[in-house]
């Protein structure tokens, strides 16, 4: 059953979708997504816009902030078993990133205590002026599918600590891991005497988050999805002037240097088209390799795959899932057909809608510019350096970047070459580099930095107030 929160009531949604859900690990029909309705989404933005704001103090934000993660953690075992089930992304990944549901309240709670949000200056005369962060007001955060959870908790966490009634929409494929983690917030909020409208839940597709989004009771956006939906979240607060913050996926090269090691580089790949069975926005889009050795790898890296263990993915078991739904495999078998070139897969095999994993030779690049969000890659060879430079920023897209190398130096300079928000030496993890670096991406692959301190701010706007004691030069009238 799926629920909304809206004004403080739980209650089961209704409202068809459109699409049916599905087991991801034997691809059963499991109902209809419902959603949330039109009348419902509309008492959750008339409530958040009554509220305007949280105007507890700042440490009061914060002890609340911190229950919430104490209840979130509590409830992560279940949330990350549902996720698994759901996306079909194995829970050997879902638990570890499940420390992002409560790590991002206590985050949260620490950049409050840190003073984040207020600082001052000194003028010349010794007089002292203040810059506050205050919050926009309701704001809306919506997710998508394949980690939604994690997501939905680092959105809403800092939305809650800068101050903003919070309403959040999770992907109508995915929606019961965040409907857990939103019971767990809801319990703490309530728990500590919050107000009812300060976190809100809707369900549902587009049509709900069109209604959010274009509301100008709604002051600001975080979205992370596809590019097409990003457009039309983009266009509807250009509108209304409101600040957006999107994340919206990229095609990420791995540049494979001459000196690299042919092991680590064939890991680094295969761990990039696997990680959530290849559906995340960082995922491997272009594997440059030196021109000569595009066999080699490719065969190092599907053997790699080939030793992974499939299977459903609430079994400890098991290494590599199934895509979250037959749709989608659809799509991605399309847009690999698409590419051209040769089709190189995995020797694996698993249950329901999974994919074998697959390596393209021979594609023209300019048919591999796009994200595919699958476990499918271009292999493209390159004769120089500067060429494989030019094959990672060929895309329009720029989010990610790897880079293999056995001289770091040299990757280093070869890294700081390529156009990405961040880019990675030797390494090719899930997690940023850095827990306070921003998350930044170029191109059609976002806008608007996301981190541990920017999605905080992005939440805020500043006000500055101090006292001038002095007056315009050109006056002229008398004073006495």
């Amino acid at each position: 059953m799926t629920r909304d929160l809206v004004a403080g009531v739980w209650a089961a949604c209704a409202t068809p979708v459109g699409i049916d859900l599905e087991n991801p690990a034997t691809g059963e029909v499991l109902g209809p997504a419902l959603g949330s309705s039109c009348e419902n989404v509309e008492i959750a933005l008339a409530a958040a816009a009554a509220l305007d704001a949280w105007d507890a103090p700042v440490e009061e934000r914060a002890a609340v902030l911190e229950s919430v993660a104490a209840a979130v953690a509590a409830a992560a075992p279940e949330i990350v078993a549902l996720e698994a089930s759901a996306t079909g992304v194995p829970i050997r990944q879902t638990t570890p990133l499940g420390m992002i549901l409560s790590g991002s309240f206590a985050l949260a709670a620490g950049q409050l205590r840190s003073g984040i949000l207020r600082s001052t200056a000194t003028r010349e005369d010794g007089r002292e002026v203040v810059v506050e962060r205050l919050p926009w007001g309701p704001v809306a955060c919506l997710v998508p599918w394949n980690a939604p959870a994690p997501m939905a908790a680092h959105k809403v966490a800092n939305a809650l600590a800068a101050g903003c009634p919070t309403i959040l929409k999770p992907s109508e494929y995915a929606p019961f891991g965040t409907e857990r983690l939103a019971v767990a917030i809801d319990e703490a909020l309530r728990a500590a005497g919050a107000p009812a409208a300060l976190f809100q839940l809707v369900q549902g597709g587009a049509e709900v988050g069109r209604q959010l989004v274009a509301d100008p009771r709604i002051r600001a956006v975080s979205f992370t999805g596809g590019l097409a939906g990003g457009r039309a979240v983009a266009a509807a607060c250009a509108y209304d002037i409101k600040p957006v913050q999107l994340e919206l996926g990229g095609n990420n090269p791995l540049i494979v240097l001459p000196d690299a090691d042919e092991a680590m580089a064939a890991r680094a790949a295969a761990d990039l088209l696997t990680t959530l069975n290849g559906q995340w926005c960082r995922a491997l889009g272009r594997l440059i390799v030196p021109a000569g050795r595009a066999s080699a790898v490719t065969a190092a890296v599907l053997d790699r795959i080939a030793a992974l263990t499939p299977g459903d993915p609430v079994d400890e078991a098991t290494d590599y899932g199934p895509l979250i739904h037959s749709g989608h495999k659809a799509t991605v078998l399309k847009a690999r057909e698409e590419m051209g070139g040769t089709v190189h897969s995995a020797r694996l095999e698993g249950p329901g809608n999974t994919l074998a994993p697959s390596l393209v030779v021979g594609a023209d690049p300019a048919d591999t510019v796009d994200e595919i969000f699958g476990p499918v890659a271009a292999v493209h060879e390159y004769e120089t350096v500067d060429e494989a430079i030019a094959l990672a920023n060929g895309t329009s897209h720029g989010l990610e970047g790897y880079v293999i190398g056995t001289d770091e130096q040299a990757a280093l300079a070869v890294a700081r070459r390529v156009r990405a928000g961040e880019v990675k030496v030797n390494g090719s993890s899930i997690v940023s580099l850095h827990l306070f670096t921003p998350r930044p991406a170029w191109g059609f692959s976002g806008y608007s930095e996301e981190g541990t301190a920017e999605t905080l701010l992005f939440f805020t706007n500043p006000r500055v107030t101090g006292v001038e004691g002095s007056f315009a030069l050109h006056s002229r009238q008398n004073e006495s």
